[in-house]
This record gives structure tokens, sequence and C-alpha cells, in this order.
């Protein structure tokens, strides 16, 4: 293909502008440090004074974990067993990369949808990270939410004291960790180390969940060092503790164990690594695909439905004119979300549908897009609606061509891109490949639904700390959506543990699945000259109907608008996101066969 078209000098560097990093940071981040830690890569001056925090002004540490007293500090010390390598071990060290975390409030009642602004300014170093995780921790112990426990969110413990999630566990945990950061024990007294008021107010099993966790982040704290044996010994307290039959805490650890003891076995030459081509063939089952775990979560949690149900409604808004319709899919997995648009195309008063055309991109050997296809005609049918389906198969994605599409002059072209583009990361001349060729094929709008996470950081640590909250967070939601599906909770789960595996055991081109935030999306598609069209209001309300139809989810699932994007979220924090974006051309320049 003509590159003059997009005459870049280099591919676009997805860890460059993700969260403000600062490269040379993360380069001595990512230094393989054993034996003595390099004071220098540590950040030991966060939270000393909590007047002026220069991180968090307005909401530090100290505003959110009761400080021990001299006294306590120095009897606690004394008290401490320390090993032959307690010297050489310092929490804080291991924190030290930069990047930037983005919270989105809650709105009320989903009406109105909030705006956040975008900002990314503030270089946080991964300690930071934990910081601004933690953060939430006084107001976890001080505020109550409204939900679906005992109609208001407590438990049996007694004082109508709510009992907290996973996510929540993962914050007080971080605030653990940071408070403990200045201290220095040995990996296993630090954990039964007396907290002072920090794990105040919690039950047995919470502080034991916290306690859980604090060995979890140890044990990823010491693989980040390469420092396996070490990690060994923490990861075997924590699978001897952690079940996947457990709590939502517990569920969490032992996948992450599970996941850090595979990096381990590679560090030390256990396992082998996979071929690329084995890797990319692979590579779908991070997601969740076309099975009945997919379907049937799709019934049960609302995410899915929400960004779907929003991106249809801007293919309606887009196309309301057009009376041939053609769209391009490059994920169809079980194709549900096109028998809504088949429904409302079918309903039209003006400018009846003479065809409604998908193609389904997939690869060589997939049976079940022919299968998927067949049942959509069926529902064509049925509303009488004018159809045809067309399987598109390719070997690799990077094989996409213009001419395996066949598009009509008077065709109204849309591409569908359900998280299917982060798959493309790890590989970025098949990424933008891709965009050359949809750019060619000038769709009238492009629907781009992804994770709304930061697990691409070239920081194991960063990306663990993220997948970390990110997971608890997924895990929260199943445990209320899927409360009396225990099966299907375990299927779900099971699927889940493959991405959390691709985010903390594998590096380089094995790790295939990359999910990066929105604001290192539009830059992205900037450079290939990519507005964003935006929801209407009307679609937004709808969005917010589809929630409501989720009984056990609709006072936890959250809207917000990010520009002219919308997350959607659990309890406030985002899980996934979906935008709207058309190719702008301008009129005269031309380079080769293709116009801009």
């Amino acid at each position: 293909m003509d590159n003059g078209l997009f005459p870049f000098s280099s591919p676009f560097d997805f860890n460059g502008i993700q969260g403000n990093y600062n490269l040379p940071d993360f380069e001595k981040d990512g230094t393989v440090i054993k034996g003595k830690h390099d004071p220098l890569l540590g950040f030991q001056e966060i939270g000393d004074d909590p007047d002026n925090d220069p991180v968090f002004p307005n909401h530090g540490l100290y505003q959110n974990v009761t400080k021990m007293s001299e006294n306590q500090e120095q009897q606690q010390g004394r008290a401490a067993t320390k090993s032959a390598f307690s010297d050489e071990f310092s929490f804080s060290s291991v924190f030290s990369g930069n990047m930037a975390f983005q919270e989105f409030s809650r709105p009320e009642n989903m009406k109105p949808i909030k705006d956040c602004n975008m900002q990314s300014s503030c270089r946080l170093s991964s300690l930071e990270l934990l910081t601004n995780y933690g953060n939430g921790f006084k107001k976890l112990r001080f505020s109550k939410y409204v939900g679906s426990d005992g109609g208001d969110g407590t438990d049996k413990r007694g004082g109508g004291q709510k009992k907290l999630s996973a996510e929540e566990i993962m914050r007080v945990t971080g605030a653990r960790y940071i408070q403990l950061s200045d201290m220095r024990y040995d990996d296993f007294s630090m954990i039964m180390h007396p907290f002072g008021h920090a794990l105040s107010g919690l039950s047995d099993d919470e502080t034991k969940d916290v306690e859980l966790v604090h060995l979890l982040l140890t044990a990823a704290e010491k693989v980040g060092y390469e420092q396996f044996e070490r990690a060994n010994r923490l990861l075997s307290r924590c699978e001897w503790i952690a079940s996947e039959r457990a709590n939502p805490v517990q569920r969490i650890v032992y996948y992450f164990a599970e996941a850090l003891r595979e990096r381990i076995d590679k560090g030390m030459g256990r396992i082998i690594a996979k071929e690329p081509e084995m890797i990319f063939k692979t590579g779908i089952e991070n997601g969740l695909n076309t099975n009945l775990i997919s379907v049937r979560m799709h019934e049960y949690v609302p995410f899915s439905q929400v960004t779907q149900f929003m991106g249809i409604q801007a293919i309606i808004e887009n196309v309301a004119s057009a009376s041939k319709i053609h769209i391009i899919d490059l994920e169809l997995r079980s194709g549900v979300q096109w028998t809504g648009l088949m429904q409302a195309l079918s309903e039209r008063e003006v400018r009846h549908v003479e065809i409604l055309k998908i193609t389904a991109v997939g690869f060589v050997g997939n049976e079940k897009i022919a299968e998927t296809g067949k049942r959509l005609e069926s529902v064509a049918a049925s509303f009488k609606l004018p159809f045809s389906f067309i399987a598109v198969y390719v070997e690799d994605m990077e094989d996409i061509k213009e001419e395996l599409f066949k598009i009509g002059n008077d065709e109204s072209l849309v591409v569908f891109c359900p998280l299917v583009l982060r798959t493309m990361i790890s590989r970025p001349t098949c990424l933008e490949n891709l965009m050359r060729v949809m750019k060619t094929l000038n769709p009238t709008i492009v629907i781009v639904i992804e994770i709304e996470a930061n697990h691409n950081s070239p920081s194991f640590v960063n990306r663990f700390i993220e997948a970390l909250f990110f997971y608890s967070t997924f895990f929260d939601c199943l445990d209320t959506c899927l409360e009396h599906e225990g099966e299907l909770r375990a299927g779900v789960e099971a699927v889940l543990c493959n991405g959390i595996r691709n985010i903390v055991a594998m590096e380089g081109k094995e790790r295939v699945v990359r999910s990066v935030k929105l604001e290192v999306w539009s830059a992205f598609f900037a450079r290939f000259r990519m507005t964003e069209l935006g929801f209407s209001e009307s679609s937004l309300y709808q969005g917010s109907l589809v929630i409501k139809q989720f009984p056990s989810a609709a006072s936890y699932c959250t809207l917000d608008k990010c520009g002219k994007s919308v997350i959607v979220g659990w309890k406030g924090t985002p899980v996934q996101s979906v935008s709207a974006w058309k190719f702008s051309r301008d009129r005269g320049r031309v380079f080769g066969n293709y116009r801009f």
C-alpha cells in the first residue's frame, strides 16, 4: 500500500502519551534491581508534610488515613521482627514510573449525565498511583452506598455498617501499603504488623482480606525486581489462603497469584514463550467471544448492552437519510446487537430501507461467523427487512485490504469496532493498515467500543496495580449482577482470567491485548484526521434507560461524558467507553490514489 497517504516517520507510541508518561522515568523503573535498592528510585518525600503535599494538596494521604503517633511507630518498629535481608527491603523504591489516573464522579440517579475534563498533566509515580486509589479510604469508612445488599448496602454485622466491596478492600490495602512504605520490615512480619487505626472498624474477614491483598502487592513488587525466590515464598502464602470459589477478594488474589506464578516460571526459564503466530491466533481468548458465556453475560451485566445500544443509536441517527446501509463489523461475536438496529430500520415511516448489508470480518476457519449470519438473516426476514450477510475471512488482520469489501457507491457505510482495536496495539503496522483501509472506504460513522483502562504501561508494577483495581471493580459487578448465577459467574471469571494472564504474565509480543484510555485513542485517531461526532441527548437518555433494565445493577452502573465520548462505569469507576468518529477530508490535496 502506498504510504504517501500517511507518511509517518515512526509508528504511533501508545506508551509515550498515555497518562502523560515520562519515558526516561520508565526506563529507570524497568531496570532490574537486585540486592540493594537505589534510594534515587524511591519517592520518599510524598506525604511527608501533610500541609504541603505536592501531589494531592486537597486530598492527601494524611486526610484519609489516621497517622500513628510517634510513640506507636517507635513501639511497633521495635516489636517488628526483621530478617537478614530487611535492610535491602523498600516499599517505595519500586514505585517510580510516572502516570496519571483520571477519576469520574458518579451521577445521581443517572441524570443529568456529567461532564469530566480529561486532565493528564499531573505526573504521578506508581506509588502515587497507589495513593490515588487509596485516597478513597476515608470516604469508604464513613460514607454509605445505597445498594442491593439488604436494600441499603449494609451487612449483618450490626450497627448498620456496610460490607466493603472488593475494590474498597483494594483501596484500604493501598492506604495501608502507603502508610507502611516508610517503615522497614521483612516480607512476612510487615503483613502481621499492627496497623494502628487504619484497619479499625473492619470486620475480621475484611482485615484478613486486606492482609491477603497486601501480601499479593508485596509479591508483585518482588517480581518487578526479579527477586523470584522471595516472590515465590509470598505467593505460596497467597495460594494457600486464596481460592477461586471464595469471596471476591480471594478470587481476585487467586487469579492474580496464578498469573504472577506464570511470570515467575517464565523468568526462571521453566516455561517457553509461545511463537508470535500462535500468540496472535489465541489472542482473542482475552475477550468474550461468540459462546454461551458471552451471550448469557450479555443478559445479566449491563456494560456491553449500554455501549452497543448507544453506538447503534448513533448509527441510526447518522444514516437517517440513507436507503442502502452497509455495516462492517470487525468483531461480530453473537451479533445480537444488530437485531435492535433491524427493528428500528424496519419501523421507518420515511425513507424505507432498500437493503441492509452486514460484512463480518473473521479469521479463516471461524465457522461461527456463518452461523451468526444465518441467525441474522432469519431475524431480518421476521422484520421483512431486505438483508444481505457477507463473511470476509483473513489469515491475519494485517491482510485486510479495500478490495475485500464490496461497497456500493450509493451505500452509506458504517464501521463497528467493538473491543477489537486493543488487540492490535502490540502490532502497530497492523493497526495503521486497518486505519488506512477504513479511511479509503470513507465510512459515514465509525463506532469504537473499548475497555476504559490503562493496561499498557511499560512498567510492570504500574500495569499490575491498574489491572488489580480494574478487575476488582469487574468482580464486584459480577458478584452483584450474578448473585444467583454462581455457575455462570465462575465461567465468566475463568474467561476474564485470560485477560489477567495477558496483563500480568505476558511481555513483549506475548502481551496481545493492551487496553488504553480515551485520551490515547483520541490522539491516535487524530493522526488519521478523524473527528469525533459525539452522542445526542436522546442517545444518552436511552443509555440510562438500558441501565434501568438491570434491577441489580441500576444503583451502581454509571454514565459519564468525557468530551463527546461516554464512559460506562461501576460505582463511578470506568469500565468501558463508547465513541463515534468520522474521517475528515480536505478538498484538492491528493496523494497517489487517496484524497485527504
